[in-house]
């Protein structure tokens, strides 16, 4: 579980140093954006505008890394399909198959 510590004067969840270097996901996201709404000055509350921001860059992150994943899954196939076709082309080649064939 993810710990937060109170580190400011105005009592927000800051991460920890070690928690820092971790990669954080979707769940990390709305536990810390949760827990500033509810730490949050009644008098002087976060700006709506600054929330949106912060929902849609995390969104953007979400998006770019899905397609990072897809991406590299198609690299693979490709590179294990050109994999493929190289050792295919190379095995009938026209010396190969004399060599096997030699009344061809």
């Amino acid at each position: 579980m993810t710990s937060l510590s109170a580190v400011n004067s105005r009592n927000l969840p800051v991460l920890s140093k070690d928690m820092a270097e971790k990669k954080l996901g979707q769940n990390d996201f709305l536990r810390l954006m949760t827990t500033q709404l509810k730490e949050q000055d009644p008098f002087n509350p976060v700006d709506n505008q600054a929330m949106v921001a912060q929902m849609a860059q995390f969104s953007s992150v979400a998006g770019i890394s899905e397609m990072n994943t897809s991406l590299k899954s198609i690299a693979e196939q490709i590179s294990a399909q050109t994999a493929l076709l190289t050792n295919l082309s190379s095995s009938a080649t026209p010396a190969a198959t004399a060599a096997t064939n030699p009344g061809v």
